[in-house]
Order: C-alpha cells, then structure tokens, then sequence
C-alpha cells in the first residue's frame, strides 16, 4: 500500500535509471518507481567503500528503497535487492540504456505511470531472454507514448475514421494520424499492413518493422524537441562497425 505521507516512504518497487556524483562521498541517483513515478534520491556516502548500498543502485535490477523528504531532491534511507531479473549484456545492455535515457527525458518527475512501470519491468525480462531487439524496443516505445497521452492512431484514418487498408498507402502525420497518401501530404509514408501489423504489435514483416523504426523516430524526435538520444546514436554507430 502507497504510504499517504509523502515525506517518508517504505519499500517502494523502483529501477535505477541513473547515477551521478554528488559532492565528496554521495550520489543522486534517478529512479523509476512504481507508485511515485520518476524522482531523484541522494544517497549519502554511497560513493564509500563500506557502504550499505554501494552495491546495490545498479541499473535493470529490481529494488524496494525507502526514502524521506519534502524538497524535490528526497534522501536515500535504504535499498533492498529484489532479484529475479538476469544481468543484461552485450546489445541488450545497449538497448536496456536506450530505455532509461526515454524514461529520463521524456517522463516529468513525480508523474506516477504504474501501467508504464510493468511495460518497463516486463521488456528488461523480453530483453534478458529475446533476441529480437528491435520488436521488443518498438513495443515499448509505442507504450511510452501511450501512457504519457500521446497515443497512435494506427487502424483508423485521421478524420474520416474508415478502417485503414492493408494495400493501400498512407502518411502518418504527426499528432493526426494516418491519411491516404496524395500529392503534397507531409508525414512518414507507410503501407495499410505496417500500420495493421503496428496496431497488432506484429514485428513479423521485415518491411512493418524497418517502416515502424522510422515511424517511432519521427515521433520520439517531435516530442524530444531539442534533447539528443545519446543511446540511440551510439547504437547506429555500432551497427556500423
């Protein structure tokens, strides 16, 4: 149960999205949590050797920490290792960072998202155990935008509302939706099919998931605005080596 005292709270389910020092001995840490949403803690001395929770604040691990405070920036009382999660590596280590630089820029702090927190926790499961990177990032971006109230209209036409058709063509215009390709119409061209296979979170048709690639960039650029993708960038960089 949710503690009603905002100034203390007792295990509360989170993830590590980020860690940076903070002064001699301590970090702020960015953190995910289930009931309150993004936030930052400072954890005093965690930088120590013999600290209790040095160890502990690393990202894609399951946690319940307890923190205390009224100011934006909350204290780290304790942090509790929840397990069941397998260590992430080689690109789905990459593609778990990608995760947590969208969570960090484009979730507002203390903006609870609980239906948001188990998308997350279940693609860090899908990311340990699946090899299909690119299906399993499109899911959760098209979750992300989702829950923060921008969802896609993905099976209907932007203002006639006529079922979409897989054999025809379409551009997806931003914050409309999909109308029927015709000369002059701005937006990402797609097929009907992409945007069915899309609305069905179907990845299976190499040319849904390429044409679905280039959809969710649009859009996660529109929403970004000025702020870069680090993660992303880096990604492209080693795909081409």
């Amino acid at each position: 149960m949710v503690n009603v005292n905002k100034s203390r709270q007792e295990d509360q389910p989170a993830y590590v999205l980020h860690t940076y020092p903070y002064r001699e001995t301590s970090l702020i840490v960015e953190v995910f949590s289930q009931n309150f949403g993004r936030l930052p803690l400072m954890a005093r001395g965690a930088r120590r050797p013999k600290s209790a929770v040095r160890g502990l604040l690393m990202a894609f691990q399951p946690l319940h920490l307890s923190w205390f405070g009224k100011a934006e920036l909350r204290t780290l009382h304790s942090a509790e290792w929840q397990g069941g999660q397998p260590q992430l590596q080689g690109m789905a280590l990459m593609c778990g960072f990608y995760l947590n630089e969208l969570l960090l820029k484009l979730l507002p702090r203390d903006d609870p998202h609980e239906t948001l927190f188990r998308h997350y926790q279940e693609t860090l499961q899908l990311l340990s155990s699946c090899s299909d990177f690119a299906a399993i990032l499109r899911r959760f971006e098209k979750r992300l935008l989702q829950e923060l109230g921008y969802a896609l209209t993905l099976d209907r036409e932007a203002g006639t509302n006529a079922p979409v058709v897989a054999g025809e063509s379409y551009r997806y215009v931003i914050e409309r939706g999909p109308v029927r390709q015709s000369a002059g119409e701005i937006g990402v061209e797609l097929r009907g099919k992409t945007l069915l296979d899309l609305a069905a979170d179907d990845y299976s048709d190499p040319v849904t998931l390429q044409q679905g690639k280039t959809l969710m960039r649009t859009l996660l650029n529109h929403y970004l605005g000025d702020q870069q993708l680090h993660t992303r960038q880096f990604l492209k960089d080693l795909q081409q080596i």
